[in-house]
């Protein structure tokens, strides 16, 4: 049913998410445009990524310019402004918190704000696929796909900080026992997460998977040493990888069959709240 709705209205919210917009990447292009200086000049933990990993934050931006934009056509407009709201600013506001205190090394306050930033990203990411269904390439692209990724790459994030606020510092400290155990613990509780997200229904919350799942082989590729977390790292990446992959054959095998608008997201409450 055709909306009557003017660019102008909720124009008080738009203008402020084009702001915040802003403003968030800006917190993140210290991190992103050059992720090696940061990354090597931070604590190196047992379950630090390759810095590629980091690349899924570029992407999130990318699809966020296209969200940002979006929320001036009358799609957009309902399931941005109507539908997320105000909670879309704060949540740039929490995430550039984040990042300036990670960029800093205050971990532990850093791992605080990480899951500040999880909590809100998953009340996005659950009034979003609870109550707005994609209803076009648009809603998938700029708004379902964007936030799925955001939604599991703060997973990670919480992950990885709390490592670097509780663990030792690869760079001086062996590795011990304990931090053979968390680092396994770490990964699996990705791993598993991936797996979850893949198959939790039909097809499940690809994006978010693929994000962990990317994450996972990061790890991998970073962690040569002690070998017990390089060859972990490498199993659950193989098996997250596994599950990932056959979800999306499964979501090409029902497009083949004729199921047309299916979302790489399914209308679910979330994993983490």
């Amino acid at each position: 049913m055709p909306s009557n709705s003017s660019w102008s209205d909720g124009l008080f919210l738009k203008i402020t998410n084009v702001i915040v917009y802003f403003l968030f990447l800006g917190s993140n292009i210290y991190t992103i445009a050059s992720p090696s200086a940061i990354y090597y000049g931070g604590k190196l933990t047992y379950i630090t990524p390759a810095p590629w990993a980091f690349l899924i934050w570029s992407l999130v931006h990318l699809l966020l310019l296209g969200t940002i934009i979006y929320q001036f056509l009358d799609g957009g407009k309902q399931v941005i402004v109507d539908g997320i709201s105000w909670r879309l600013p704060l949540l740039a506001v929490l995430n550039a918190a984040y990042v300036t205190l990670w960029a800093h090394h205050y971990y532990i306050v850093a791992f605080a704000f990480a899951l500040f930033v999880s909590s809100a990203v998953t009340h996005v990411y659950y009034v979003v696929k609870k109550y707005h269904e994609p209803a076009s390439i648009s809603d998938e692209i700029f708004v379902h796909l964007p936030f799925s990724l955001w939604h599991g790459w703060t997973t990670v994030l919480v992950v990885l900080t709390a490592f670097e606020a509780f663990g030792v510092d690869a760079i001086t400290e062996r590795a011990g026992i304990w931090t053979d155990v968390f680092a396994f613990l770490g990964m699996f509780f990705l791993e598993a997460t991936a797996t979850a997200y893949a198959f939790s229904s039909t097809e499940g919350d690809l994006p978010a998977g693929i994000a962990i799942a990317w994450s996972l082989w990061a790890i991998f590729t970073q962690q040569r040493h002690p070998a017990f977390i390089h060859w972990s790292a490498l199993a659950f990446s193989i098996i997250s990888s596994i599950w990932v992959v056959k979800a999306i054959a499964g979501v090409f095998i029902k497009l083949r069959r004729g199921h047309h608008g299916i979302s790489l997201d399914e209308e679910r409450a979330p994993l983490i709240q």
